[in-house]
């Protein structure tokens, strides 16, 4: 597998096979559209992006006539062994989560021009005595960029080590799917060994938001996807989420998906 593979499109990220990549963007000109867990968004240029294809989630993806992208892939872990040591990567995670894409100021837009040149440059450049720490530099530096793009953005807050930590967990756990048996906060409370209080006050303060919300979030996208699927039966899907009836399954999805699970068919 290629730690790193440069594309000029997202629809690469529409194939199977690179669910162990994240996808960094850069638009140039034009614009793409997609749709990304259950919500449609649009990258326009001078916006920057960073995603992964977990779970079919980013689909529905059209390019503009005149679009011009820098599009970087980079494996999970490749992206793991670049990551900075610091403790903002979790509330970015968990932001881009929500929208994977920053409108630049022409400053940044500069800077991101010219990490994603470099970066170009060294995966052409393989006869580099020291490829792959040359590799590792460039990439870090992005992602350092980017945390400064979002921070400034978005805004900073400080995040203890602890707080981090405990939040990743949290994430963890959500992300391997634990969510599809276990939607109460007190499940990831005493798998985390705090209490459910701290658990959320944590969330707010590293993301803004609850815990609960996230729970909520990342059971409404997988549910919200499934019931896409003709294949499988609203009980099939209920079943799979452990509700005790499947009267229990439609209301939950009129909650917290805002219709009726017939309506995804339609």
């Amino acid at each position: 597998m290629k730690e790193i593979i440069i594309d000029n499109t997202l629809k690469r990220i529409d194939h199977e096979n690179l669910e162990q990549y994240v996808c960094h963007a850069y638009c140039r000109q034009g614009f793409c559209t997609f749709k990304y867990n259950s919500k449609r968004f649009k990258l326009e240029a001078g916006d920057c992006l960073i995603m992964n294809q977990r779970g079919g989630n980013v689909k529905n993806i059209e390019d503009s006539d005149d679009l011009v992208m820098d599009a970087i892939y980079v494996t999970v872990g490749f992206v793991t062994v670049c990551s900075p040591q610091n403790n903002y990567a979790t509330k970015g995670h968990l932001s881009l989560f929500d929208n994977p894409i920053m409108k630049l100021t022409p400053e940044m837009q500069k800077v991101c021009e010219e990490n994603f040149s470099r970066i170009k440059w060294r995966v052409a450049h393989t006869s580099h005595d020291f490829y792959r720490d040359a590799l590792i530099n460039a990439i870090q530096c992005m992602i350092i960029d980017f945390f400064d793009f979002h921070a400034k953005l978005y805004g900073m807050s400080d995040i203890s080590s602890q707080n981090s930590r405990l939040m990743d967990d949290f994430v963890t756990m959500l992300e391997r799917g634990d969510y599809q048996q276990n939607r109460d906060i007190g499940y990831y409370a005493d798998k985390l060994c705090v209490t459910p209080k701290h658990l959320s006050e944590v969330s707010k303060k590293v993301s803004g938001f609850p815990a609960n919300y996230w729970i909520i979030r990342y059971t409404s996208i997988s549910i919200s996807r499934l019931l896409r699927d003709r294949n499988l039966s609203f009980t099939e899907i209920s079943d799979m989420f452990g509700f005790s009836s499947l009267s229990h399954f439609n209301r939950y999805v009129q909650n917290y998906l805002g219709a009726k699970p017939s309506d995804f068919r339609e």
